[in-house]
């Protein structure tokens, strides 16, 4: 199966390196970056939160090991994080939105590249986060001060955090962060090197080239929907039924659905309550990092509760 992981992911790692070459042409370009914010809202609502929609399935495996089999014990734990990060968000900005960048860094190195990975050594676990570290320093680098801008939409009013930020882009630690990105990938690519890591190299290009041509927002969603989410999707599908992609595609879509359908509802109401108090972009950016932030928290501790149960 793994084997077959990797094939199968470095075939979509190439098929996304080139979608992002194609859209980063002028004429294509344009048409991308007059997209709305609702369009990119839509995009994550669709496809990149029905990659955490079997969480609810993890929940009971999770259980199971744990011998409970009250199901509304996940639930319950699962719904009870989502509104604490929230209120954590409202109390503590700031430091809620590091915590975040420090969490999702981690999450999306790992996710993206363990499956080339057999070793779960610390190293691997340090070089995961600082690959996972461009797609926060990315859009810094390369759109300062639109990055900074979706911050302020993050109900961020410390002067002391754009100011840290503003001499970090003033010393040039942002070329730092790159750097020890860079040769994070470059380390993961050789060590015990097969012609499958060549995905390690597609996505670091892939995630600087739509950074380059596109607002944070845009990139941010191109990368979450089409290539993050759909990765993960891909290993859920293979958890289901690693025989028949087409038949484990289908069970995926089923079963994700549900959840999918109501994390929805529940956003697009939310987004009308704050559209009372804010513009529309504004309570649509909120909505998508503010969200994602209070879905990504306990999605990652589930993640990481299995993992370590199961050994």
């Amino acid at each position: 199966m793994n084997n077959k992981i990797k094939k199968i992911n470095f075939k979509h790692s190439f098929i996304f390196f080139l979608f992002c070459n194609i859209f980063s042409l002028p004429f294509l370009k344009t048409s991308i970056s007059a997209i709305q914010p609702f369009i990119c809202l839509l995009l994550i609502l669709i496809i990149g939160v029905s990659h955490g929609s079997l969480d609810h399935i993890k929940g009971k495996k999770l259980l199971r090991i744990f011998k409970l089999d009250n199901i509304s014990i996940f639930y319950f734990s699962y719904l009870l994080m989502v509104i604490t990060i929230i209120i954590f968000w409202i109390i503590f900005p700031a430091i809620t939105l590091i915590i975040f960048l420090i969490f999702a860094s981690f999450h999306f190195g790992k996710e993206d590249t363990q499956f080339l990975i057999d070793e779960n050594s610390y190293l691997n676990q340090l070089l995961f986060f600082l690959k996972g570290s461009l797609i926060i320093f990315a859009p810094l680098f390369f759109h300062f001060d639109d990055t900074v801008t979706i911050f302020k939409f993050l109900l961020i009013e410390n002067e002391n955090f754009y100011q840290n930020l503003s001499f970090i882009e003033n010393n040039k630690i942002l070329y730092f962060g790159l750097i020890l990105s860079t040769i994070s990938s470059i380390f993961l690519f050789i060590k015990k090197f097969e012609i499958k890591k060549f995905t390690i190299f597609l996505d670091y290009f892939s995630i600087l080239i739509v950074n380059y041509y596109f607002t944070p927002l845009i990139a941010f969603t191109i990368y979450f929907c089409f290539l993050h989410s759909i990765r993960h999707s891909i290993s859920l599908m293979f958890e289901l039924d690693q025989n028949n992609l087409i038949d484990s595609f289908l069970i995926f879509i089923k079963k994700a659905l549900p959840l999918t359908i109501l994390t929805t509802t529940f956003c697009l109401i939310g987004l009308y309550f704050l559209n009372k108090n804010y513009s529309f972009d504004s309570s649509i950016l909120k909505l998508i990092f503010i969200g994602l932030a209070s879905l990504t928290f306990p999605h990652i501790l589930l993640e990481y509760l299995i993992e370590k149960n199961e050994k």
